[in-house]
């Protein structure tokens, strides 16, 4: 039998070594960028305006939605618009989203339809804000600092349509792009929840004080997340 000379196998032993560490390197990476991060305490910060710079959630479902609250806290001195969070979907742009237009005045879409809500604001300070949408009644609500505001009727019979993007820090003007400097955050995001059911006025008073309910859609506590240009994670200011 025919057995390679020794020199021939300890050459192909060390070009095999020297591979080994680019592998490595690499589902490390892949492995950082897609791990569960649990981020309590700590906010995703947006220091400058941009048009590149955005943080893409990744659910932890992937279904059609026939409700959901979204929960999220936001510290900015903007006075103009700015995108707090865009979820879209190949076939809608505008799926879910809580955008800012100026100061007072929030816009909340879900299908591409909006509703507008006027909220008490002092600039700068930090505000929470759980959105809730349910398709049989067509009712959504914003809740501000745990304060309710007037329900709004929107998109009755829709399905949230499935496999996302979900972006912090810029409006999709395209499925995962199309972004403006002009509506753009600059500031502060943290505290990051969603749910596939409504919660009650009580539970969402509880996740205003700091309370949780499992958070099935997102988990601020076990975030799977990837940034993308001048983000950084820091304590948050209002802990």
């Amino acid at each position: 039998m025919f057995s390679p000379p020794h020199g021939l196998i300890e050459q192909k032993w060390r070009m095999n070594m020297e591979k080994l560490p680019l592998c490595f390197l690499v589902i490390v990476s892949l492995s950082n960028a897609l791990a569960q991060t649990d981020l309590s305490g700590k906010a995703f910060v947006f220091p400058l305006e941009s048009e590149d710079s955005y943080v893409t959630l990744i659910p932890l479902l992937e279904k059609s939605l026939k409700a959901f609250t979204m929960c999220l806290k936001v510290y900015t001195d903007l006075s103009r618009a700015c995108s707090l969070f865009s979820y879209a979907t190949e076939s809608n742009y505008n799926e879910i989203l809580l955008f800012k237009r100026r100061v007072g005045t929030y816009a909340f879409q879900v299908g591409d339809k909006e509703v507008e809500f006027k909220v008490p604001e002092t600039v700068p300070a930090p505000m929470h804000f759980c959105a809730t949408w349910e398709s049989e009644s067509g009712i959504a609500e914003l809740w501000v600092d745990g304060k309710p505001m007037v329900r709004k009727a929107l998109k009755q019979g829709y399905s949230v349509g499935v496999k996302s993007k979900i972006i912090l820090g810029q409006e999709q003007d395209s499925f995962g792009g199309g972004f403006q400097k002009t509506q753009s955050l600059v500031g502060d995001i943290g505290d990051v929840f969603m749910w596939d059911f409504v919660l009650l006025p009580g539970e969402i008073n509880t996740v205003y004080l700091g309370g949780t309910f499992s958070p099935n859609f997102l988990d601020w506590r076990g975030l799977k997340f990837e940034k993308k240009g001048y983000v950084v994670i820091k304590p948050q200011l209002w802990a």
